[in-house]
């Protein structure tokens, strides 16, 4: 593990006690759960075990594994099922070793104190990040991971020896385990840290051969996620089938940068975005030109993130704002090691543009698109308790077959009303599924739950309207919040 500076552990101690204030706040508000995501990881992670097919299979293959496996034990216990509470404190925990990376990042670079506290504070203090970090999501864990590969990374390249730690590669490994954004991350920080390391002096030969080392591991760990993949879905990579292709942003690669730092404006404010995109290339140039600021290059590596919006909106993802909260970690990080080349006035940059910057995105806003976004589905949940309270009176002990592509955050809303994974057939459930989805469904479920909106309809309501005779044997008893329930005769 890296050694931290006591600047470093201090600020990841008071981001750990802004943490936990942030996430009393919003369970308190009710909005720990809000994200119809935060529900479905959970979901994930408990399927493993309480599921009709229990197996190393129910990890899926569309998210990336390491989260889920974290939660997979403790979500067996109800309390920790239903409230995510585990989950929001791996987040906390991880919001903390961010915080103190980040500024452990920036203080190894270039030794300023203001500019490590800049980058801290602009990270903690963004109220879509402290909101992220209060719920079960996967995003927190990213950041930590990442950015402790960048600082493990750093220490590497500072190093007199070209022989990088065995920890490195498993923390490269687990932060590749845990979403796609760490993919271009830690390629470009493995990059980025060669080339400080041979600026030092290292000879060339020597570095690349390092590098290329460390290389394996990203590269054997997606071989070993897409064999994965392959194994429990048949395909190598999977890249759709889970939204409706959005055709505003699909193929227009100029609209989708337009979207990007539309939504980094939305989440962080102007001034964040413009010192962001100055603070970039500064970083670049001063660390081809000047010796001392050649390891400046290396923050630019948490940038990267950028890539993973790119190929979705560019591929017809639709626009979601929560993939551009990465680039706050990113952006933070370049700021605070920009404003550090300022030397003896960096404090006096520092104090007014961290002051403007969150004046801008103020912590604990409740009008944070991040928590707006989370939102979206409250309205559909409040329709669905009519439909839990019918199927809730006339169930009959039979399974219910429902997509949890589409429908996860809900079999998690069930588990209130004392439904178990292992009621449902879902997509994890193997032949059971595949049988009841292209064949008979009313051999195998006595109940059918289909959204029949979201996305443009599940995959029962596609099936459905494909082939009309899909449902025949049911009958449809109730409806709400674009949910319907349809039960065998």
């Amino acid at each position: 593990m890296p050694s931290f500076d006591r600047l470093s552990r201090a600020l990841g101690l008071l981001a750990a006690i802004l943490g936990t204030i942030a996430a009393s706040v919003y369970w308190r508000a009710g909005l720990s759960l809000s994200h119809y995501d935060a529900k479905a990881h959970l979901v994930v992670a408990r399927r493993i075990f309480d599921s009709l097919t229990p197996s190393w299979e129910q990890i899926g293959a569309v998210w990336l594994p390491l989260p889920h496996l974290l939660n997979a034990i403790p979500v067996q216990i109800d309390f920790f099922y239903q409230t995510g509470a585990f989950a929001i404190a791996v987040s906390i925990v991880s919001f903390a070793i961010t915080t103190a990376c980040v500024s452990a990042i920036v203080r190894s670079l270039s030794g300023s104190r203001t500019g490590a506290v800049l980058a801290a504070s602009l990270f903690a203090l963004n109220p879509n990040v402290l909101y992220l970090q209060s719920t079960p999501m996967t995003e927190p864990l990213l950041f930590a991971l990442t950015s402790l590969v960048v600082l493990q990374l750093v220490e590497w390249a500072r190093s007199e020896t070209p022989r990088a730690r065995a920890v490195v590669g498993w923390t490269i490994v687990a932060a590749c385990l845990t979403r796609y954004e760490a993919w271009p991350i830690v390629g470009s920080a493995i990059v980025a840290a060669a080339y400080f390391k041979w600026r030092r002096g290292l000879p060339a030969i020597a570095v690349i051969h390092e590098a290329a080392r460390l290389t394996v591991y990203p590269i054997a760990t997606v071989i070993f996620f897409m064999g994965m993949s392959f194994a429990s879905t048949g395909e190598w990579f999977v890249t759709g089938g889970f939204y409706v292709p959005d055709p505003k942003l699909q193929w227009q690669a100029a609209e989708v940068y337009r979207a990007i730092r539309q939504g980094s404006i939305d989440l962080a404010g102007t001034r964040f975005v413009t010192a962001a995109t100055y603070a970039i290339p500064i970083l670049a140039i001063a660390a081809l030109i000047r010796r001392n600021w050649w390891g400046l290059v290396l923050p630019i590596a948490l940038m990267a993130s950028i890539a993973l919006p790119c190929y979705a909106f560019y591929s017809g993802h639709p626009f979601r704002i929560r993939y551009e909260v990465p680039l706050i970690l990113g952006g933070a990080a370049c700021i605070g090691a920009a404003v550090s080349m300022l030397r003896f006035a960096a404090p006096l940059v520092a104090l007014p543009l961290l002051i403007a910057i969150v004046l801008q995105a103020s912590p604990f806003d409740r009008r944070a698109p991040m928590i707006v976004e989370a939102q979206l589905d409250r309205q559909n949940g409040i329709g669905r308790r009519a439909v839990t309270d019918c199927l809730q009176r006339s169930y009959d002990g039979t399974t219910i077959m429902a997509s949890m592509g589409s429908l996860a955050h809900y079999m998690q809303e069930l588990s209130l009303a004392g439904f178990d994974l292992d009621d449902f057939i879902h997509e994890g459930s193997g032949p059971i599924w595949q049988r009841a989805y292209y064949y008979e469904p009313s051999l195998f479920a006595g109940w059918e739950l289909v959204e029949e909106a979201a996305e443009g309809g599940d995959m029962l309501a596609q099936k459905q309207r494909s082939w009309p005779g899909f449902l025949a044997a049911y009958d449809r008893v109730c409806e709400g919040g674009n949910v319907a329930l349809y039960k065998r005769r």
